[in-house]
């Protein structure tokens, strides 16, 4: 079920985009798993919620 995101899993999200490099901001479409799991760690933040926002903003930047 598709659901907008709680405010602590939006602050979640915010924390994680926080630490994220600008080469990765830049080339999120590139991150591998590893790479998503490690950013997710390092925020503290739930690894699920994080990937899923990010292929969402992939899908949302390739349709734009």
């Amino acid at each position: 079920m598709l659901a907008c995101p709680t405010s602590k899993e939006l602050a979640q999200l915010k924390s994680a985009v926080a630490i994220m490099t600008p080469s990765e901001k830049q080339n999120v479409s590139n991150l591998t798993d590893n790479q998503i799991h490690k950013i997710a760690k390092d925020a503290g933040v739930d690894t699920a919620n994080f990937a899923i926002f990010i292929n969402g903003y992939i899908l949302h930047c390739k349709k734009t």
